[in-house]
């Protein structure tokens, strides 16, 4: 879990709102331009959100619980967001669709002195992790956005998503995979090699379904040793295994950022109703 939830919570408690707010403010919004995928959407859910919070924030206890609810109504508030680009992706990620092809394969695997994969990462920006993520589709990229960006449990994400845990593991590993897929498109295309392709074997295609729980270390310890033991005589495995923990890490540090004036704007509207809010509220008992 972010640190800034366990400090905004504290902040709340001790009544310095206009702290809270800041720190929830960056989490919220950005946590809505990864998931909304329009600015706009994004700012009009942290506004949403956190005007949401203010009545109920004094009866949270814990970090996790404050935690899972505010997550809970960003997302509610994402999927009633008015924006649908006419290209948005299909809505199922098929296992198959998100194997990588032997040319793939072999590219990975093909060392580089001058390696163009680490020119395009160098020249990276949020733009093409942005559109990236926007050709997931939502109910994978939820997933992937809460565990992989906001740092959440699988349980946690399972209960802000009403999922089992088990379908969680799932998507979150096709979302990691369609990330890859669609990153290592433009470096593939710089990348030109005649190693002969090499052919997916079976038992390739099962180390491929579990990399995800490998990587988190959720994998039950004698599948772990078949994993290993198989990378260690598969180059191509390896070198995809190697590929999928460097989307995981770039995803993870992605932050889109936000506007300060438009933090500013917001903020105040935030600070002004909660001020009206509190005035109402004493003022009750007297008129009453």
């Amino acid at each position: 879990m972010r640190q800034e939830l366990e400090q905004a919570l504290a902040a709340f408690k001790r009544g310095d709102v206009e702290r809270g707010v800041r720190l929830l403010e960056d989490t919220v919004m950005s946590f809505g331009m990864k998931v909304c995928g329009h600015r706009e959407d994004a700012e009009d859910t942290a506004q949403e959100v956190l005007l949401k919070l203010l009545p109920y924030v004094s009866k949270f206890d814990s970090p996790q619980a404050f935690s899972v609810w505010l997550y809970t109504v960003a997302r509610n508030q994402c999927l009633m967001s008015r924006r649908r680009s006419k290209f948005a992706p299909k809505e199922h990620l098929a296992l198959d669709d998100l194997m990588p092809a032997g040319e793939e394969l072999a590219a990975l695997a093909t060392p580089s002195r001058h390696s163009p994969e680490s020119a395009v990462l160098r020249k990276e920006n949020a733009a093409h992790i942005q559109a990236a993520l926007g050709s997931i589709p939502p109910q994978y990229r939820l997933v992937l956005v809460l565990h992989d960006m906001e740092e959440l449990d699988t349980d946690e994400v399972a209960k802000i998503t009403g999922l089992r845990e088990g379908t969680v593991r799932v998507r979150l590993h096709r979302a990691r995979l369609a990330l890859r897929k669609e990153l290592s498109a433009r470096e593939r295309s710089l990348r030109k090699s005649a190693t002969r392709q090499p052919a997916k074997s079976r038992t390739c295609r099962q180390i491929f379904a579990a990399l995800s729980d490998y990587l988190d270390e959720s994998l039950d310890p004698e599948i772990c040793k078949k994993v290993e033991a198989h990378m260690a005589g598969c180059t191509p495995c390896e070198a995809f295994l190697a590929d999928l923990e460097r989307t995981v890490e770039r995803c993870r540090a992605y932050n889109p950022g936000c506007d300060a004036k438009r933090k500013d704007s917001v903020r105040k509207k935030i600070l002004a109703e909660y001020l009206r809010v509190l005035g109402f509220l004493k003022a009750a008992p007297a008129s009453s």
